[in-house]
């Protein structure tokens, strides 16, 4: 928590020199917060942050004014599992950092850490900040480990991007994990407690002067003791049923831990006993067809289902591709799961998960002005961010993308169908 309030602070006096000051007004604005939905809102933004969220508010002296009459207000949404930042093109490896093998500087694999690996200027943040993303948990999706390491929150601003370094850890506890603990979860489940046992065991500070011979190298007892206090969420990667009831008796066995149950396509099976358990679950609600047979329950209604029994739900999904969450988002809602729960799994939820809702996630006084403004309902596929604050300035709504499609459209409407590096002076 020290080092998340270091880099909040860093962040808020790098933009405070710089920060305009705005007034967005006139809009229906969803704060996801205690003052719920307001119509004709006013949100004022002074140095980088929220000053205030007010009805039937009026822009200050001083102000620039942003009409959003007729638009809908609400914070940046929040991905909550990606490999944003990690991986550039999927098919080279040299820009592919999501994935990776043993290496000795870890055992089991808690210590790798993914901040020192994010790229702030992957074209990938752009794309998915032009979809009203504005923030984003990106973790290691490959591991040959038992964990898959340390994960991040970060800003997609595109200069200081992490926002939360060590703000949760990963593991697979399904087919693929098991795979990694000798090909059986009969093997993955003794391990995973004994290696928690050791890491619990072991005096606060392992002295370099000792050897050490333990399953944990001496870096993965200093992350794993933090998982074990509850200070570090642990992401459970689970999708069969018997899986994720394994997952709830694991928390019942470890009640201090954090446990996040991460992919869940069955989670809908046993969402009762998940809700009982307060285990919140990260999903991709567009899972609907098995992609093997820990998936054979995958179903449009996984998010409505969990929803309905009272589980947490977030949207996640581990690839680059988050940029697409409000879209499954909508398709949720279109299967049952409701339109406000549909935009708190892209806000409040996430950042309460993460334990940073008091800077994101929320339209609140003293958050971070990542605030997006829409034509229209952001669930709905037809409309479209227009305006997109990232640290209480507004961006550039373009990408390389667009600037691709600019470029070309502007050779057709010349007359020419060749790009322009094929133009040659006569």
């Amino acid at each position: 928590m020290k080092k998340l309030a270091v880099v909040l602070a860093s962040l808020t006096l790098a933009t405070s020199a710089l920060a305009n000051n705005y007034a967005i007004v006139g809009g229906k604005v969803h704060t996801m917060g205690s003052k719920g939905t307001i119509e004709n809102g006013t949100v004022l933004i002074k140095d980088g942050r929220i000053e205030s969220v007010l009805a039937n508010g009026t822009a200050p002296q001083g102000y620039e004014v942003i009409n959003a009459a007729g638009k809908v207000v609400t914070p940046g949404f929040i991905g909550a599992l990606t490999s944003l930042g990690l991986v550039e093109v999927s098919s080279s490896s040299g820009v592919v950092d999501s994935s990776i093998e043993k290496t000795p500087i870890s055992n089991t694999g808690a210590a790798l850490d993914v901040q020192y690996a994010i790229n702030p200027d992957s074209s990938l943040l752009a794309i998915t900040r032009l979809e009203g993303m504005t923030s984003a948990a990106t973790a290691i999706n490959s591991s040959h480990y038992l964990f898959g390491g340390l994960g991040a929150i970060i800003s997609l601003s595109g200069q200081s991007p992490v926002l939360k370094s060590a703000a949760f850890m990963t593991i697979d506890v399904g087919s693929e994990g098991a795979e990694n603990a000798g090909g059986s979860r009969a093997a993955l489940w003794v391990m995973l407690d004994k290696v928690l046992q050791e890491a619990e065991n072991a005096s606060s500070t392992l002295s370099a002067e000792k050897p050490w011979y333990g399953l944990n190298t001496r870096s993965d007892v200093d992350a794993l003791k933090r998982v074990l206090k509850g200070e570090v969420p642990l992401f459970m990667r689970a999708d069969r049923a018997a899986d994720i009831l394994q997952v709830i008796s694991f928390k019942d066995r470890h009640p201090n831990i954090k446990v996040v149950l991460v992919h869940g396509v069955e989670a809908w099976r046993v969402a009762d006993q998940l809700a009982k358990a307060s285990i919140p679950v990260v999903i991709d609600p567009e899972y609907n067809l098995p992609g093997g047979f820990d998936q054979m329950g995958a179903t449009l209604s996984n998010a409505a289902r969990l929803h309905d029994a009272g589980v947490q739900v977030a949207i996640g999904m581990d690839t680059h591709n988050i940029r697409l969450a409000a879209q499954h988002a909508g398709n949720a809602v279109a299967n049952g799961l409701p339109h406000q729960a549909g935009l708190e799994a892209l806000t409040s939820i996430p950042a309460g998960i993460f334990g940073v809702d008091n800077d994101i996630g929320i339209l609140k006084p003293g958050s971070f002005a990542d605030i997006v403004i829409w034509s229209g309902d952001p669930l709905e596929v037809t409309e479209a961010a227009e305006t997109v604050f990232v640290g209480g300035e507004p961006i550039e709504m373009e990408s390389r993308q667009t600037k691709l499609r600019d470029r070309y459209l502007s050779l057709r409407k010349e007359g020419n169908n060749k790009p322009s590096q094929y133009q040659r002076s006569e």
